[in-house]
């Protein structure tokens, strides 16, 4: 199914996101978790496309066993910077056959050291120009409610997002926040620049207190002070932090749905224990 046609239902739903074992790692336990997540009956699940070749090799595969072996929707993640445009139609081939017709296009991150040459993709624009000649695929984009952290200036952002829209994305998914107040202004600056296909809301659960590190110094994200004060109270006692970050999470969840945004993508870390207390919370709300 198109996802651009679950989205069209109207009604609160939330998506998953997992990613591929790396380049000679089993596949397998990946598996084991995706089932899993899938038997908690998410809209769909996005599979993520290793940067540098570091998963790619496995991100066909477990696509096609979302869609195929667990009977739910897969959106496969496709990243263009440093492809050629014969690797790009190599890899929609792949796609096709394997019966996913959803593509989350991206760029990608640019490997340390590599200058991309002229025969190369360089903007996720140029892919969704591509796609959108191969034909078949419902095509989503990537969009930064905090702006992109390789963009200065949001309204520039948001304007290079406008001609990827136009060049052919279906719908767009948001880089995690954890205030949904920016949520909520960004949406309201989307549609003032006439950006209206549907924006999926980006959660990510935080469970380890170390991660939010990480996660702050790769995409700048801003933490409300009542989510540092989570953090920093039980960010040492694992367990209690697993309580608060689903919490928290389902908390902005509730607020989203409660505010006329009905699809929201849960950035699952492939921890099926994390989606299945966040989905039993909403079990009256999802339905």
């Amino acid at each position: 199914m198109k996802i651009k046609d679950i989205l069209a239902r109207g009604r609160p739903s939330i998506s998953f996101e997992v990613f591929p074992s790396k380049k000679d790692v089993p596949l397998e336990p990946v598996k084991a978790a995706v089932a899993r997540l899938a038997r908690a009956r998410p809209s769909f699940i996005s599979v993520t496309y290793g940067a540098g070749g570091s998963a790619n090799v496995n991100s066909v595969p477990l696509a096609s066993f979302v869609q195929n072996e667990c009977g739910t929707t897969a959106l496969a993640h496709l990243t263009c910077i440093m492809a050629t445009r014969e690797k790009i139609l190599e890899e929609t081939a792949h796609l096709r056959a394997a019966g996913v017709e959803n593509i989350l296009a991206l760029r990608g991150d640019v490997p340390p050291g590599d200058d991309p040459g002229p025969e190369v993709y360089r903007h996720a624009v140029d892919l969704v120009r591509t796609l959108s000649e191969v034909g078949g695929f419902c095509l989503g984009g990537a969009c930064y409610p905090e702006c992109h952290p390789a963009c200065p200036h949001l309204e520039d952002d948001i304007s290079f997002l406008k001609d990827k829209v136009g060049a052919g994305i279906d719908f767009l998914t948001t880089q995690m926040f954890f205030d949904n107040n920016i949520f909520y202004r960004y949406l309201y600056k989307l549609r003032e620049h006439g950006i209206t296909v549907p924006v999926i809301a980006g959660i990510m659960p935080v469970t380890n207190g170390r991660q939010i590190a990480r996660i702050c110094q790769l995409s700048g994200t801003y933490l409300p002070s009542r989510f540092k004060a989570i953090v920093d109270r039980f960010g040492d006692n694992p367990p209690a932090m697993l309580d608060a970050g689903v919490a928290y999470a389902t908390e902005q969840i509730v607020d989203l749905f409660a505010n006329g945004v009905n699809s929201v993508h849960l950035y699952t870390m492939n921890k099926p224990e994390v989606a299945e207390r966040i989905m039993a919370g909403l079990t009256n709300i999802v339905a």
